[in-house]
């Protein structure tokens, strides 16, 4: 993605379903479930940049020892700074100590059964280590300690606030995180307490009755309470202090989240690959966890998903498939392919078949596996065209073998154009001299265009703002003296903020949206913009579930072309010779390509929950009133 965005968090979870001797005895190591997490996390750094925590819980402790230890690191080598941190406390003990389960149980932090572990991207706030996952809840009553962590963001935070207060809380912010925390602790704290009473008059002792309480505490029914009101997209993951633990993935199933279940070990992860590689099986064994479902693991070690909220239409997320998750999945390095094969014919048609003067390439890193995709379309393409050529030969007696071998020698030229500098960056305060080094954050390859002949054409994952397109990217192609230049996006035109998970919230940082307002102005329908934003006013006065995306009226003005005319112009640097052109995947060939993740509304408009609609019009009303305010 030439615009980085902030987007997804990382989550993986074990438990341990043998006593750590069962581990040290196999596999030569008591610390198995330590370095499986560091494992897990290191294979998801893809999804955080700012930070990353870890907690474990000892099963069945003595009363007066630390049994739950928590490390969190914002460091710019957050993992690093993280497992060298937990490590270091095993850097002192004997290789006998080592190697005794027992002793390290007993007197080593981060020896528990239960793990879990967080990388974080934050969307929103202040990049401290208090923002950093995983959260506790402390309490002296071991069932009442909670921990969790997750990837979700709530689109309602100020309702289920309001909540908090009216049950006679005082939370110390106001943040999706510690509102989802505080929430899930109320009503863990009410099973616990409704679980003593009931055993209480039985004449059980309070010592007595917190083993009872671990027994028969209802995960389901206090997830099913906890989540009633939950609006958003969410994969939530808790651990109480006497061994329960559970996943809860959002009705709809927008944000990912996948496990592994035998009688060793149970292992939940944002991505599929991570669970593989780190335990070294197939892909066919990794479930995904139900949309609306808990994974709930008891302290006994019984594994169950337990429905928790009724399913919404399925919509997962999309940019999941187009970008955020790792191509190493099966799944999505196919449909990443598939998404830049269904692009050849509009790519064949822009270049007007002319392949002998066009030279591919990508936009690096991430749109590596689309291109691939991209070129096994063209090769299709000019396999027709030689087809077509080799029988109107034939038909009219030219087809010599001269001629013939110069159909046959027809190939798709490829080259790497684009070579990001990661290493690049731009100290300078002023603008002038800082949009100098900015232009240069990519660098290319000379010698190998034909100045003024060759069209350059390059594939994107996506294009949000723009901005890097124009500023740097087309500029610098540029400096080859190409005849043209087509950018192309694997992804459909973002035109709508997203408020399940990813950082956008603003209208005005899509360049489709910017796209959007030109056209109006030049074509006299600004007036618009007020009749949409008094329809998004009026919206806000209704219940929610009755709210409708009044923006989408605006780009039903225009079709797709119109505005990819438009988005090429604002990406276009000044005084630059080549044309410049933008080609946007359909949302139609998005769904071929990717059919079991129809979670569009970044392009479509079509929010799967009320809480979307009602985030697009208070961005919209923002937008209007010029508040720079996030929208959910």
């Amino acid at each position: 993605m030439s615009d980085q965005i902030k987007h997804e968090c990382g989550l993986a979870m074990i438990r341990l379903l043998k006593p750590l001797e069962y581990y040290h005895q196999k596999y030569g190591t008591a610390l198995y479930g330590l370095n499986k997490m560091n494992l897990l996390l290191q294979k998801q750094r893809n999804r955080g940049q700012d930070g990353a925590g870890l907690v474990t819980i000892k099963l069945d402790s003595t009363p007066g020892t630390r049994y739950i230890s928590r490390r969190r690191s914002n460091s710019p080598q957050y993992l690093k700074d993280l497992f060298e941190g937990v490590f270091s406390h095993f850097n002192d003990i004997t290789k006998e100590q080592l190697n005794d389960p027992k002793w390290l149980k007993d007197n080593k932090p981060y020896t528990g059964e239960l793990l879990l572990g967080h990388l974080r991207y934050g969307t929103h706030g202040p990049n401290t280590i208090e923002t950093v996952h995983p959260f506790l809840r402390q309490n002296n009553w071991i069932t009442r300690n909670l921990v969790l962590a997750g990837n979700f963001n709530l689109t309602n935070v100020d309702e289920l606030f309001g909540e908090l207060l009216s049950f006679g809380q005082y939370p110390k912010e106001k943040s999706d995180t510690v509102t989802v925390l505080e929430k899930i602790g109320h009503f863990l704290d009410d099973e616990v307490q409704r679980l003593f009473s009931w055993f209480k008059p039985e004449g059980y002792t309070n010592q007595e009755i917190n083993g009872l309480i671990a027994e028969h505490l209802d995960v389901q029914r206090l997830l099913q309470r906890a989540s009633r009101k939950f609006d958003g997209g969410y994969v939530m993951a808790g651990l109480i202090g006497h061994g329960d633990a559970f996943v809860l993935r959002d009705p709809a199933g927008i944000r990912p989240a996948f496990y592994y279940q035998d009688d060793e070990i149970v292992v939940v992860a944002s991505e599929r690959p991570a669970i593989q590689t780190s335990l070294k099986i197939r892909y066919d064994q990794v479930k995904e966890l139900t949309p609306g479902h808990a994974l709930i693991i008891k302290k006994n070690g019984t594994v169950t998903e337990e429905l928790c909220k009724d399913r919404l239409p399925s919509t997962p997320c999309s940019f999941e498939r187009i970008y955020f998750s790792r191509g190493t999945d099966r799944d999505i390095y196919l449909e990443r392919k598939k998404l830049g094969e269904l692009l050849a014919g509009r790519i064949m048609k822009a270049i007007n078949n002319d392949i002998e003067n066009t030279i591919f390439s990508f936009i690096p890193n991430t749109a590596e596996v689309a291109f691939y995709g991209m070129i096994k379309g063209l090769e299709s393409k000019l396999n027709e065209i030689k087809q077509d050529q080799i029988k109107e030969a034939a038909q009219s007696g030219s087809l010599s073998d001269e001629k013939l071998n110069k159909i046959l020698a027809q190939t798709i030229r490829v080259e790497k154009l684009a070579v990001k500098d990661e290493k690049l960056r731009t100290f300078i305060a002023d603008d002038a001299s800082r949009g100098e080094m900015v232009s240069h954050v990519y660098d290319v390859t000379y010698g190998i265009v034909k100045n003024e002949v060759d069209t350059l054409v390059l594939i994107d994952d996506s294009i949000v703002r723009g901005t890097t397109l124009r500023d740097s990217i087309v500029y610098i192609l540029s400096t080859l003296r190409p005849k043209k230049i087509i950018i192309v996006s694997s992804a459909p035109q973002i035109r709508y903020p997203d408020c399940y998970g990813i950082d956008m919230s603003k209208l005005k940082e899509f360049v489709a949206f910017r796209a959007l307002i030109e056209l109006l102005a030049q074509d006299g329908k600004s007036h618009m913009l007020n009749d949409v934003y008094v329809k998004c006013k009026e919206q806000e006065l209704l219940p929610i579930e009755q709210m409708q995306n009044q923006v989408k009226v605006l780009y039903d003005q225009y079709t797709q072309e119109q505005i990819s005319a438009k988005i090429s112009q604002l990406i276009t640097p000044e005084n630059i010779t080549p044309d410049v052109q933008v080609i946007y995947q359909t949302i139609e060939d998005l769904h071929t390509a990717c059919p079991n993740n129809k979670g569009d509304w970044y392009f479509s408009g079509n929010y799967p929950t009320p809480g979307g609609m009602r985030v697009v019009n208070r961005a919209f009303v923002n937008f209007m009133e010029n508040n720079e305010a996030r929208a959910y």
